[in-house]
C-alpha cells in the first residue's frame, strides 16, 4: 500500500479530489436533460477529433514552457476524459470512479519497488518489470475473457494511431523477440538503401511505388530514432518550429528590402534569403 502523504500533498490531494468531483458533477449537468444541447448531441466519434486536437495543444505549450498556456491545456484535455466517461455512463458501460479506480490499481500494481518489496535499480530495470507486469495482465484477461486464439504480438498495437507512433511502437515490440538492427550503424545504411528505391521508383514515375518506397524510407527513419532513443514527433515538431521562424526570417527581410513578396523572388534570391535566415541562428550556411 502507498506510504503515507505529507501534509502538504494530502492537502493538495483533498483540493485536487474536491475540484475534480466538481468538474464531474458540471460534466453529468451539461449532459442531462434540460444540460447544454451541444453537449448532449455529441457521441464518442464526434468527440474524437477534439481530443487528438487537445493532445496536440498540450504539446505545444510543453514545447513553448508556457505554463499558464499548459495549465489551460491539460484542463482541456481533462474534459476529453470526463466527456467520454460521462458517455460511457450515460449508456450504462461504466463511470469516472472506475476508470480512476482502475487506473490507481493499475499504478500500484506496476510500481512494485514503490509499493512493494521488489527490487528495481534505474529505469531499465523499472520497464524491464513493467512489460512483465503488462504480460501478466493481458494473460489474466485473456483466461476471464475465455479467449482461445493466440494473439499475435503486435495485434494490441492500434492501427488507428498516428502513422509516426504506430512505426515506433511496431519496431518497439518487434525488437522485444530480437527482430531489429543490432546498432544503429545498420539503419543508416538502411536509410540509404530505402533512399536509392525510392530515387528508382520516381524515375520509374510509378505513383504505387513511390508511396511504397517512400513509406519504407520513414519506417526505417522511425527505427532509427528509436535506437538514437528520440523521439522523432518531438523532433520533427522541432524542424517545423526552425523552418516557421526561418521562413517567418525570410518575410521580414524581404520586406526590408523593397517590399516584394517571396512570391516575386526568384529561386536565387529565394536560397540568399534562406542562407541568411539560417545565418541568424549561428548555423553553417
Amino acid at each position: 500500500m502507498p506510504e503515507e502523504s505529507s501534509p502538504v500533498s494530502t492537502a493538495i490531494g483533498t483540493e485536487a479530489a474536491a475540484q475534480f468531483a466538481e468538474a464531474v458533477r458540471i460534466m453529468a449537468r451539461l449532459r442531462a436533460p434540460g444540460g447544454c444541447p451541444w453537449d448532449r448531441e455529441q457521441t464518442f466519434d464526434t468527440i474524437k477529433r477534439y481530443t487528438l486536437e487537445e493532445t496536440y495543444e498540450v504539446f505545444d505549450a510543453i514545447e513553448r514552457r508556457h505554463w499558464p498556456d499548459l495549465q489551460e491545456e491539460l484542463g482541456d484535455l481533462l474534459l476529453q476524459v470526463l466527456f467520454y466517461a460521462q458517455m460511457a455512463a450515460d449508456e450504462e458501460h461504466f463511470t469516472i470512479a472506475e476508470v480512476v479506480a482502475n487506473l490507481n490499481s493499475k499504478l500500484i500494481r506496476r510500481h512494485p519497488h514503490v509499493f512493494g518489496d521488489v527490487e528495481a535499480t534505474g529505469s531499465d530495470a523499472v520497464l524491464r518489470n513493467w512489460e512483465a507486469i503488462k504480460q501478466q495482465e493481458k494473460q489474466v484477461k485473456a483466461e476471464q475473457q475465455g479467449s482461445k486464439a493466440a494473439a499475435g504480438l503486435l495485434d494490441e498495437i492500434p492501427r488507428t494511431m498516428p502513422a509516426m507512433l504506430e512505426a515506433g511502437k511496431l519496431g518497439s515490440r518487434a525488437a522485444k523477440i530480437g527482430f531489429d538492427w543490432p546498432e544503429a550503424d545498420g539503419l543508416f545504411a538502411k536509410l540509404e538503401e530505402e533512399s536509392a528505391e525510392l530515387q528508382e521508383a520516381v524515375a520509374q514515375q510509378s505513383h504505387e511505388k513511390m508511396e511504397a518506397e517512400l513509406g519504407d524510407l520513414l519506417f526505417t527513419a522511425m527505427n532509427l530514432a528509436r535506437h538514437l532513443k528520440l523521439d522523432p514527433e518531438s523532433a520533427l515538431r522541432k524542424t517545423n518550429a526552425k523552418f516557421r521562424g526561418r521562413f517567418a526570417h525570410m518575410e521580414a527581410a524581404a520586406r526590408h528590402k523593397g517590399g516584394r513578396p517571396l512570391s516575386g523572388h526568384s529561386a536565387e534570391e529565394l536560397e540568399e534569403l534562406w542562407a541568411a535566415a539560417k545565418g541568424t541562428e549561428g548555423q553553417k550556411v
